[in-house]
This record gives C-alpha cells, sequence and structure tokens, in this order.
C-alpha cells in the first residue's frame, strides 16, 4: 500500500503518506479514535496504540538496542523514561549470573 501510494502522482508523499480524508495532515485524535475502532472491529479491543508502542520497544530491546537508541527511535527526550516504562525487567539475564559465578 505504502509503495503504491509513493507512486501516485496525485498524492503528496512530500507532505504526508497517509493524509486525512480532507487531504491534509491527520490529527492526532482523529487518527486514534480510527485506530480504536478499527481494533474494536476486528475483536482487539485490548489493544491500543500504546500496545503497539510497547510491543516494538520490547522488540528493539531484544534485538539488544540500548535504552538511548531506543529513545532516540521514539522520540524520548530521556532514556530512563523509555527503561522505565517501556522496558521489561521481569526476565533474568543470565550473564550477571556467569560473571560472579566466575565463566
Amino acid at each position: 500500500m505504502i509503495a503504491r501510494r509513493l507512486r501516485d502522482p496525485g498524492v503528496r508523499t512530500d507532505v504526508v503518506v497517509f493524509a486525512s480524508p480532507l487531504g491534509r495532515v491527520r490529527n492526532r485524535s482523529n487518527t486514534t479514535g480510527d485506530i480504536r475502532r478499527a481494533f474494536d472491529r476486528i475483536g482487539f479491543d485490548w489493544v491500543s496504540s500504546h500496545t503497539l508502542r510497547k510491543t516494538a520497544i520490547t522488540r528493539l530491546d531484544d534485538a539488544g538496542l540500548s535504552a538511548r537508541q531506543i529513545a532516540d527511535h521514539v522520540g524520548h527526550a530521556r532514556p530512563s523514561m523509555t527503561q522505565d516504562v517501556y522496558m521489561g525487567r521481569d526476565v533474568a539475564s543470565s550473564a550477571a549470573a556467569q560473571i560472579l559465578s566466575g565463566h
């Protein structure tokens, strides 16, 4: 869909790829409402834009990016915010145990 829109000469992709119904930059609150209704229609009423954001950040964390790299990518001014709110602490790392055990 994105590739098709980028090729369409009638779409001003230099301004926005997915415009509002009036061809303008989408309003954040309207977009949030559209996303909410779409998830509700398909039976994913438990999913929110925050759920998707947390999932993306978890995937970046699992891939080994640092908190600073992730914060820069998602637009957080402080990596501590990324760590405190989005990065899980319930997965124990075996690296600390290996270091302390001398291996």
